[in-house]
C-alpha cells in the first residue's frame, strides 16, 4: 500500500499510543505537505540491547501484518543514566510504567554521576517494506527532584545540556530545539522532502 495523495498532502501514519508524542510529531512536522495521522494500533516489542533492533522490528512486524498503510513511522526512545550503566535504556517505557520519575531519583540517591542522555529511533516504513532508522540525542543531566508539569515520560527528571530548565519546563517548541526527538524528526523531515 501507498501514502495517500490529496489535496497536495501525502498521509503519514504515526504508529503510537502516546498523545504527547502525536503532538510533538505533528509541530515538528507542521509546514510541510505531509499531514501526520496518528494510527493507535499496537505492537509488541522485543526484548533486545539497542533502540535501533527495537524499531527496526516492530516497523517490520506491522508491515508484515499489513494493517497500517505506508508510509508511516513508530518512535521507539529510551532514557540512558551514565550513573546507573545505561539502565533504564531500552527498558524505559517498562520502568516508567513500574517505577516512575520518583523510582529513577530514588535508584539515583548517592550516585554523583548525573549525566545521561535521552535517544530516540524513529523507524520510517516505505512501501515495499524497506525500513530507514532516523536517529537523535539529547545529553544531559538527572536534577535532584522533579520539576514541571509539562511534557510526558521522564520529562520532569532530564535537564537537557545547555539550559536549566528540565523538558517538562518547557514548551513543545523549546523541547524540540534541544531534544532527541525533535533531532531524529529534523532528519525526518529532510527524508520526507525527498519522498
Amino acid at each position: 500500500m501507498s501514502g495517500d495523495q490529496g489535496k497536495g498532502e501525502r498521509v503519514l501514519r504515526l504508529v503510537t499510543s502516546n498523545e504527547g508524542k502525536a503532538r510533538e510529531f505533528a509541530a515538528a512536522l507542521a509546514g510541510i505537505s505531509w499531514k501526520v495521522e496518528r494510527v493507535a494500533s499496537t505492537y509488541e516489542e522485543i526484548q533486545a540491547d539497542t533502540l535501533d533492533e527495537v524499531a527496526d522490528a516492530s516497523a517490520r512486524q506491522l508491515f508484515a501484518e499489513g494493517t497500517v498503510p505506508t508510509p508511516f513511522v513508530l518512535e521507539d526512545a529510551g532514557l540512558f543514566i551514565d550513573g546507573l550503566n545505561g539502565f533504564p535504556g531500552v527498558y524505559s517505557a517498562y520502568v516508567f510504567q513500574t517505577i516512575g520519575h520518583q523510582g529513577i531519583l530514588r535508584l539515583m540517591e548517592g550516585i554523583r554521576d548525573r549525566d545521561a542522555s535521552f535517544e530516540s529511533r524513529i523507524a520510517l516504513c516505505l512501501p515495499g517494506g524497506d525500513v530507514e532508522l532516523l536517529s537523535g540525542t539529547c545529553p544531559g543531566t538527572i536534577p535532584r527532584a522533579m520539576r514541571g508539569s509539562g511534557g510526558f515520560g521522564f520529562d520532569p527528571v532530564f535537564i537537557p545540556e545547555g539550559d536549566y530548565r528540565t523538558f517538562a519546563e518547557m514548551n513543545i517548541a523549546e523541547k524540540e530545539e534541544h531534544s532527541h526527538r525533535g533531532n531524529a524528526m529534523a532528519a525526518l523531515r529532510e527524508r520526507l522532502a525527498r519522498l
